[in-house]
């Protein structure tokens, strides 16, 4: 099935693992196209994306991969060349990719709808005499506590031994609050890198500060506020791969790959991606990505959000069968992350794995009523319109599979500091898999089940 989506109109070119100069010099023979940038030659693969987008080809080196600024006769001539070159060995357009979260649970957190409940079951019994609705049926599994948000008792973060210390994790999103009082000391600007033209690492948008919080937020706050992130001792790595507007091109993403790569980050946690259709395949420029990030040194594990298109417009339902998993989080290379709710059921807008050929969930996180950071002033795209805003300057919650990747990359870098530097990206797959809680909940939506922490 041809790829659906949106589209910038240039190209991406996914050369021979051992054929770099042979594919360049086919794109130059094929198109003409002369004049290349690559990212090799800046210092830790901090590309400057206003020089890489004016370039005829973007060279992505640890990744095989260049960006070809084509018009349609140099496609032609690019496809052909695929076709019969060994060095070249796929092309496809430049997509663009947006932020995952999901715009109705965000405007509802769980405080406020637990508290909606309490609230109708107190008039029920005034005006009835009866007994209130049970709350056995509906109270939640794990609720937030004045210690520990609910999403890191329901993984068992909260009272790992372990803290990601030393491990590298790379948050590729729409920045980060560089001011954040939380993050005072961590955030180092040499670990930081903007792959989006125009704009700084700062994030005006929300969605990365909040991202980075679950994943990487330290155990004891300034604030007093409860503790939300997992690996607290992590090393964080920020790449802007998407704008304040909270969308970005492949192009930017694949560099923040390939920064993250060069820099040996060892998970990449990537909230991002864009709808596919049922039966729509994986991108091959991905897949092959995720699996040269695997067989990297030290070795990368690639996390992504499932997407959260299964909700039925005007209601709290899921589509059924639900909306296949997104794109890239739909490459079999790349760890798949759907979001639960507090009660440990699926989240109404997580998408599942119902497209044959690859596209399967392979892990759940926490995703619903997600208390973590944000910038202040508090961004408009995370402001709830009907409860009003629960929480204290720069923190907030939100809804998401965007939410319950980070926690996985966090329980990630946990586990890699349990296992020790020896632990391979494959071997870190196994454990976060092996290790998940099971859930009442068929794999399609879940996959192995619920993310666990090293004890």
């Amino acid at each position: 099935m041809e790829a659906s989506g949106e589209f910038t109109g240039k190209y991406l070119v996914l050369l021979r693992d051992d054929g770099v100069k042979e594919g360049l010099q086919a794109i130059r023979d094929a198109s003409g196209l002369k004049e290349v940038c690559n990212a090799a030659d800046y210092g830790g693969a901090a590309v400057e994306m206003a020089e890489a987008e004016r370039a005829e080809v973007f060279l992505l080196d640890k990744l095989k991969v260049a960006v070809v600024d084509a018009d349609p006769s140099q496609l032609g001539e690019l496809q052909a060349a695929a076709a019969g070159d060994k060095a070249i060995l796929a092309v496809e357009p430049e997509r663009i990719m947006y932020a995952l979260t999901d715009p109705v649970a965000a405007q509802f957190p769980l405080e406020y709808l637990r508290g909606y409940k309490d609230a109708v079951n107190h008039l029920f019994t005034q005006l009835t005499g009866g007994t209130a609705v049970g709350t056995a049926e509906v109270a939640a599994a794990f609720v937030n506590s004045a210690q520990f948000t609910w999403g890191l008792q329901s993984t068992g973060a909260h009272r790992s031994r372990f803290s990601g210390r030393g491990v590298r994790v790379a948050v590729l999103d729409t920045g980060m609050d560089l001011n954040h009082p939380d993050f005072a000391g961590r955030i180092v600007p040499a670990q930081t890198q903007s792959f989006v033209t125009g704009q700084a690492v700062d994030d005006l948008n929300g969605h990365g500060t909040h991202c980075i919080g679950s994943a990487l937020g330290f155990q004891q706050l300034a604030s007093g506020a409860m503790r939300y992130g997992c690996a607290f001792r992590g090393d964080i790595f920020v790449g802007k791969v998407l704008s304040n507007a909270g969308s970005g091109g492949d192009s930017g993403i694949l560099a923040g790959i390939n920064w993250a790569i060069t820099n040996q980050c060892r998970v990449i946690s990537m909230s991002l991606g864009a709808r596919v259709q049922p039966g729509e395949t994986f991108s091959t420029i991905y897949e092959n990505v995720a699996q040269r990030a695997l067989r990297s040194s030290p070795g990368t594990l690639i996390v992504a959000a499932a997407g959260n298109d299964s909700r039925i417009p005007g209601t709290n339902n899921r589509f059924e069968p639900p909306k296949p998993v997104g794109r890239p989080a739909n490459c079999p290379s790349i760890l798949a992350v759907a979001a639960v709710d507090a009660n440990l059921g699926i989240a109404p807008f997580s998408n599942g794995g119902i497209n044959p050929s690859g596209g399967g969930v392979d892990i759940a996180g926490p995703g619903v009523g997600v208390f973590s950071s944000v910038p202040d002033p508090f961004p408009p795209n995370v402001q709830p319109s009907g409860p009003g805003r629960p929480w204290p300057p720069r923190y907030h919650s939100i809804s998401g599979t965007s939410m319950a990747t980070p926690h996985v990359a966090g329980i990630a870098a946990m586990w890699l500091e349990a296992g020790g530097p020896g632990t391979t990206a494959q071997a870190l797959w196994q454990l976060l898999t092996g290790n998940a809680r099971r859930l009442t909940l068929p794999s399609r939506d879940v996959g192995a089940g619920l993310v666990q922490a090293p004890t």
